[in-house]
């Protein structure tokens, strides 16, 4: 009986499973695995998934007739509710560390949406945020724009004139001052200077003219008329008709135009806007395509390359500025096109306005301020 005993194998011995402590969060100990995602298996038949019902396994379930795992050397159950403990933790730090990666990626795209706007708002300095508007360069530029008044035997013409030195050096055109006994000036501001002719270019219609006792103007920036293309947006500043300051708008319609206007004072009223003693609908003459505007050009005539645009110009608009949405100038406006009814007057602006080019003005102002040709 006792040989037969001592040849029977020995089962193991399993001791009942205590009751699964209650959950509490704990550092898994030294070499414990982070599985997070497989389920704990305590017996055979019997699968239970950590806590949290937030993190979905990313397996398949062990099947119920799997065998269990043999248990380690040591005290086995105490073991294995320690690694559930374990994996709880597990669980909750990998479900924060997912937490804050989301919230981490909401916080950056919400914080794309305010720059993206920022960048599509629209202020008044034209340096800034208005580059590209009409109003932000109106508001940059107008100081810049002056109303000239000229008197001469002919009558009184009124015209148009851009500050480019802080001490009242003035571009306009050569038709505004021509034959003049006296010139005043209005800026932007209403205040008003007396102004006497510095040097004139018959040939190109500029003129220089200097106010008298200025000091601390605005002067007007001169772009790039090399740079201009068909189609660029721009901006007209003058003085139509005495209205001071008047902003049109539109766009380059040509470039390299042959415009032929008259060079010297022969009686004819070539201001921005015709003697008083002619008929003041007239306009400023000129003419395009062998044809004749505004009136008679008379006999001493001049032909230049001209900007064509379409923002509207009219008499008093001669000698203001074309300017790029930049707010620079990138031409001196001269000569329009209003067609003549049979009685004589004229229309308004039908779109085909004329400037000069800035850079025609640029390589003629050291000889406009040695004098020129007058």
């Amino acid at each position: 009986m006792t040989d037969f005993q001592e040849q029977q194998p020995q089962q193991p011995y399993y001791p009942p499973y205590p009751p699964r402590p209650p959950y509490a969060p704990a550092q898994p100990p030294a070499g414990a695995e982070q599985t997070a995602t497989r389920p704990i298996v305590t017996e055979p038949g019997t699968t239970v998934w950590p806590s949290g019902g937030h993190v979905p396994p990313s397996g398949p379930p062990v099947p119920p007739h799997a065998p269990a795992a043999a248990p380690a050397a040591g005290p086995g159950p105490h073991r294995r509710a320690r690694r559930g403990v374990g994996l709880m933790a597990a669980v909750a730090i990998v479900a924060a560390a997912i937490g804050g990666g989301t919230a981490t990626l909401v916080q950056q795209a919400g914080s794309d949406s305010p720059a993206a706007a920022a960048a599509n708002v629209n202020g008044t300095n034209v340096s800034t945020g208005s580059t590209g508007t009409v109003a932000g360069v109106a508001e940059a530029v107008s100081p810049s724009i002056v109303e000239i008044s000229a008197r001469s035997n002919s009558g009184k013409s009124t015209g148009s004139g851009v500050i480019i030195t802080s001490d009242g050096e003035i571009v306009t055109n050569n038709h505004v001052i021509s034959g003049a006994s006296e010139i005043s000036v209005r800026l932007s501001n209403g205040k008003s200077y007396a102004a006497e002719v510095v040097g004139t270019d018959p040939d190109k219609d500029l003129a220089l003219i200097k106010l008298r006792g200025a000091s601390g103007l605005k002067a007007a920036t001169l772009g790039d008329s090399s740079k201009v293309r068909v189609g660029d947006q721009v901006v007209a500043i003058g003085s139509p008709e005495g209205l001071t300051g008047t902003v049109t708008s539109g766009i380059v319609s040509a470039l390299d135009r042959d415009v032929t206007v008259a060079k010297d004072d022969d009686g004819s009223g070539r201001g921005g806007q015709q003697g008083q003693q002619d008929d003041p609908r007239q306009g400023w003459p000129f003419e395009f395509g062998g044809q004749q505007f505004n009136g008679d050009t008379g006999t001493s005539k001049t032909t230049y390359k001209a900007l064509q645009t379409d923002a509207s110009l009219n008499p008093g608009n001669s000698g203001g500025a074309l300017i790029n949405m930049r707010g620079e100038i990138i031409g001196i406006n001269s000569a329009m096109y209003s067609p003549s009814s049979s009685s004589g007057s004229t229309a308004g602006s039908v779109g085909l306005g004329f400037a000069i080019p800035v850079d025609t003005v640029k390589a003629d102002l050291d000889g406009l301020r040695a004098g020129g040709d007058s």
